[in-house]
């Protein structure tokens, strides 16, 4: 019944090319059909809309801006984030800023995942998986000269979209740079509720730079600039007066060398993130308080690649340091200011050496091996936030040492229309400074405080995983599935003896070591392609977390179906679809979580491509949320509701 509705009810989009890949890309492009699971809304699209493309990536929203990836049913704790490669940290205790919304579509080229343990080289403590934005540079011998301007416009909530940039290309040198702008007041849930405290606004401002001295031996440097300010989060007690960003990096590369390497890249790089909590704008607030953050990370890779034979491998070295700091000084009617650090500034240094090897053992038989390991150490640079959490952990040391690896193996079958994978890794990886020396942190998710463990084991989990696909003619069929089972899983628990700081507080949970845990996901992909024209695609996809005491581990997703029947036809594209889950009942209500109801919502949109002479124009035209469905996601932080219907356009021209 539910693909009878489908096929009945939908309009649709652009061709797909089926193309079987080791990593889940999403390729952003302003050329209709050059990019696979291409964003409708194009170059305005945010990154969190790109993410969302992925297929093993859910959201966690707590607002309208700067969402949570999760990768495999694991947040950013067990997922690793890089931007080309280099190391950045978020600055809020509240994970109000990951690492992705610090990047803009302007300036990505693509978005790549790998899944669980199997990370990307410069990929640390990756049990869920790891996802790296890679930038957009024009590259040497390109054209001349290439101006992008785009707009775009939403109307639930005002959202207003503008940007461009430019490109110059030579044979020894290259740059290009932008600018972007995003505003948005705060938008509707179904049937027209206002969800207040939920607008933002924010600038990013880039510029890529190479230079050539000599063929095959280059040098590139990278800048960007990110501020967001007045962003609301109405899913949590708090605003952010400013969150900005900055990235640098400058690298040396070397390609076509001769021997058992033909590629050297060497580039060093330093971040800075500041993140500024603010309650000033909420009503009835019974103390007010501030809540700075602050991330440093300087950091080096060096990546060399090569092939012998059968054999494409790769071996990286890299490390960084990184400084987290954030306190927080509440403000009582009639009393003097109250002062606690919940981030003691704490240093970690991090050096690992990754090697993976692809093998080609015939023409329908691959292998492929990754490993790494390394360092880390971590120290309390503040006299007196230790002093503090002392009080809990009397004779605890300042510092800790740690050794973090993982090793994952996979083989690949293909032949006759049939792709069949099967691989297994183990890997570790060491508490976060939160789980290790947060002190009383507030979670509006179960309303506890939160204090860190320095006694923390690693976590170590085993992952398993397995998918047979077919395509052949006018159908693709995938199966997948992966498990991953956890030791010593870090999540924080109630502790009876202590009392919390935060007026309403359930209580005080402190991080603890699990004996076990385990998570699996299993996903049923099936594309038919009615005509040459026509596409009709169909995902189904199911979790299930569970811990050793048999409680259900929390933001693990219900059963859920996207459907959509895709159109395209010389420049133009339409598309139609749906996007369904069922009751999530089995939830963790353990770790605070309540069910979500069930929800289907429609989308539709149509787009198109022209060219001026040398101006290629192309313009988007879509409707989200069709039936202005009130709703929300398992993953949306205490139930803030999605946005109602939501009609947008956007236009982008290339000159």
């Amino acid at each position: 019944m539910l693909v009878l509705v489908s096929l009945i009810s939908l309009l649709c989009l652009q061709d797909t090319v089926f193309k079987e890949t080791a990593i889940d890309e999403v390729v952003v492009s302003s050329t209709i059909g050059s990019g696979k699971k291409a964003v409708s809304k194009g170059r305005v699209a945010s990154i969190d809309e790109h993410l969302g493309k992925l297929s093993k990536v859910e959201m966690v929203r707590r607002g309208n801006y700067a969402w949570e990836p999760i990768v495999n049913s694991m947040a950013t704790e067990r997922v690793c984030t890089t931007i080309d490669g280099m190391k950045i940290f978020y600055a809020c205790t509240d994970k109000m800023d990951p690492v992705t919304s610090y990047v803009e579509s302007c300036n990505l080229q693509r978005i790549s995942l790998n899944s669980g343990l199997d990370g990307n080289p410069q990929a640390t403590g990756n049990i869920g998986g790891s996802i790296d934005l890679k930038l957009r540079r024009v590259g040497f011998d390109a054209k001349s000269s290439e101006y992008n301007a785009s707009a775009g416009f939403e109307s639930n909530g005002n959202v207003q979209v503008y940007g461009a940039d430019a490109a110059f290309s030579s044979h020894r040198f290259y740059t290009n740079f932008g600018v972007f702008y995003r505003h948005a007041d705060n938008y509707k849930a179904g049937g027209n509720e206002t969800v207040n405290f939920s607008q933002f606004q924010k600038t990013n401002a880039f510029a890529n730079i190479g230079w050539q001295p000599a063929d095959n031996h280059i040098v590139e440097a990278m800048a960007i600039y990110d501020i967001a300010t007045d962003i609301g989060y109405p899913a949590l007690a708090m605003d952010v007066k400013r969150a900005e960003g900055i990235i640098t990096s400058l690298s040396y590369r070397r390609e076509h060398i001769q021997g058992l390497f033909h590629r050297w890249e060497t580039k060093a790089y330093y971040n800075h993130i500041t993140h500024d909590m603010d309650d000033t704008k909420r009503p009835d607030v019974i103390i007010h308080m501030d809540m700075p953050g602050r991330s440093s990370t300087v950091g080096l890779y060096s990546l060399l690649q090569g092939s012998k034979g059968s054999h494409y491998f790769q071996l990286n070295l890299d490390g960084y340091y990184n400084t987290l700091f954030a306190d927080m000084t509440m403000y009582p009617v009639g009393g003097p200011p109250m002062y606690m650090l919940t981030w003691p500034d704490v240093g970690t240094f991090n050096t690992g050496l990754a090697l993976t090897d692809d093998i080609t053992l015939n023409s329908h038989h691959r292998l492929r091996l990754s490993a790494k390991g390394a360092w880390q150490h971590q120290q309390i640079n503040s006299d007196e936030g230790y002093q503090a959490l002392s009080i809990y952990f009397p004779g605890m040391d300042k510092g800790n040492s740690r050794f973090i690896s993982r090793l994952a193996v996979s083989y690949a079958y293909e032949h006759s229309g049939w792709a069949i994978a099967v691989g297994t890794g183990y890997g570790t990886r060491a508490p976060t400074v939160t789980e290790s020396f947060g002190y009383f942190l507030n979670n509006t998710f179960d309303q506890y405080d939160y204090i860190g463990n320095p006694y923390l084991k690693n976590e170590k989990a085993i992952e398993a995983n397995a998918s047979i696909g077919y395509e052949k003619g006018l159908v693709r069929v995938k199966a997948e599935t992966n498990a991953f089972f956890f030791q010593d899983y870090i999540i924080g628990r109630p502790d009876s003896r202590l009392s919390p700081m935060t007026i309403g507080a359930a209580g005080v949970k402190v991080y603890q070591n699990l004996k076990h845990a385990q998570i699996v996901n299993a996903s049923l992909m099936a594309d038919f392609r009615l005509a040459s024209w026509l596409l009709f695609e169909n995902r189904v996809a199911y979790s299930y977390g569970r811990e050793n005491t048999g409680a259900r581990l929390p933001l693990i997703a219900p059963l859920s179906y996207l459907g959509s029947l895709r159109f395209s036809w010389k420049y133009l594209e339409a598309e139609g679809g749906v996007k369904m889950a069922s009751r999530n009942s089995h939830c963790g209500t353990e770790y605070g979580e309540t069910p979500t109801a069930g929800y289907a919502v429609w989308h539709l949109n149509i787009g198109g491509q022209l060219r001026l002479g040398q101006v290629i124009a192309n313009l988007h035209l879509g409707i989200e949320n069709l039936f202005d469905r009130y709703y929300a996601t398992y993953s949306d932080w205490n139930h803030i509701p999605q946005k109602g219907r939501n009609i947008y356009v956007n236009t982008s021209f290339q000159f």
